[in-house]
């Protein structure tokens, strides 16, 4: 228990955070303590945090699947999302969509830079909806074959996360959002022929999955 002054502020830090870097010095409010209660045998509840990935990836996944019902609320074509760790969670998300019309990847991306706290987020990539986004190889394999940079790559500025210590001016900066989905006839000034993904038939996989060790059995004798 205790009580706060309006506008007692003292310096604290530097503190180690979830973005692996340290939070410099900053003057915050002082909560004063005049009681301490607790149970017997308490747990106290904590997370260890540091450069990624540490504990808090955990939650971070767990806050994936709990908001991406949200998310499909007002954006029904949003197929999945991923809040790679490695980025922190807030700083990067690649969203699955099932493409409709031309520009169909910015109006996700900017509807999601309006959603609560994904304002926080600082890039967001958006993919067809047969791309797995929680495979960071077949992401990046996907985006570095599906677009260009001059014309895929768009900008906006907005909030940014209170840690962001990348930015000139604190609490606002830019943001990237990249369209990596298949373009279509006319889009965006687009007009060549999309090629498709190589695929193996299924059937072809399995007969040449139950044979993979007779022919390594081959191989081994002929040594």
């Amino acid at each position: 228990e205790g009580y706060v002054e309006p506008g007692e502020r003292r310096t604290e830090g530097p503190f180690g955070d979830h973005t692996g870097f340290y939070t410099l010095e900053e003057p915050f409010p002082v909560l004063h303590v005049t009681a301490v209660t607790s149970r017997k045998n308490p747990v106290y509840m904590a997370t260890v945090v540091g450069v990624p990935p540490m504990e808090d990836e955990f939650l971070g996944l767990a806050t994936e699947r709990l908001f991406l019902p949200l998310m499909q609320k007002p954006l029904p074509e949003v197929v999945d999302y991923h809040l790679p760790a490695a980025a922190c969670f807030h700083n990067l998300a690649i969203v699955a969509i099932r493409k409709e019309f031309p520009g169909h990847a910015r109006k996700v991306a900017s509807a999601l830079w309006g959603m609560g706290q994904m304002m926080f987020c600082k890039t967001i990539v958006v993919v067809d909806e047969d791309v797995d986004v929680h495979d960071p190889y077949e992401v990046l394999w996907r985006v570095s074959n599906s677009i260009d940079p001059k014309r895929d790559c768009f900008f906006a500025e907005g909030p940014v996360d209170h840690l962001d210590h990348a930015v000139n001016h604190q609490f606002t900066g830019g943001k990237l959002g990249i369209d990596a989905t298949t373009k279509w006839e006319g889009e965006e000034g687009f007009h060549r022929e999309w090629p498709p993904i190589v695929r193996m038939d299924a059937q072809v996989k399995d007969d040449v999955g139950r044979r993979w060790a007779d022919l390594l059995a081959k191989a081994g004798s002929l040594r």
